[in-house]
């Protein structure tokens, strides 16, 4: 199976990069688990977009964007929860 390419947004990645390495090194897992598995167990579709999902990482969200087509995945928002959707 071929793998999918991730981009992160320059908004993504200040958010990342705010954030408590034990934090930042948690979620850079799941993201490179992305390339391999683009909807692993527990991401979520977001309504009223096609391709959008977010995944749940402890109390931070990871919104993202996959397009199966080009095998792309782009890492549009990242956060705590209370945040995330705003």
């Amino acid at each position: 199976m071929a793998s999918y390419k991730i981009e992160v947004t320059r908004t993504a990645e200040k958010q990342l990069h705010s954030l408590h390495q034990n934090q930042q090194l948690r979620i850079l897992r799941v993201v490179k688990s992305l390339e391999s598995t683009p909807r692993p167990r527990g991401c979520r579709k977001l309504r009223g977009y096609q391709d959008i999902y977010r995944i749940r990482i402890g109390t931070h969200r990871l919104i993202y964007l996959i397009q199966d087509d080009r095998l792309f995945i782009l890492i549009l928002k990242l956060g705590h929860r209370k945040d995330t959707y705003r």
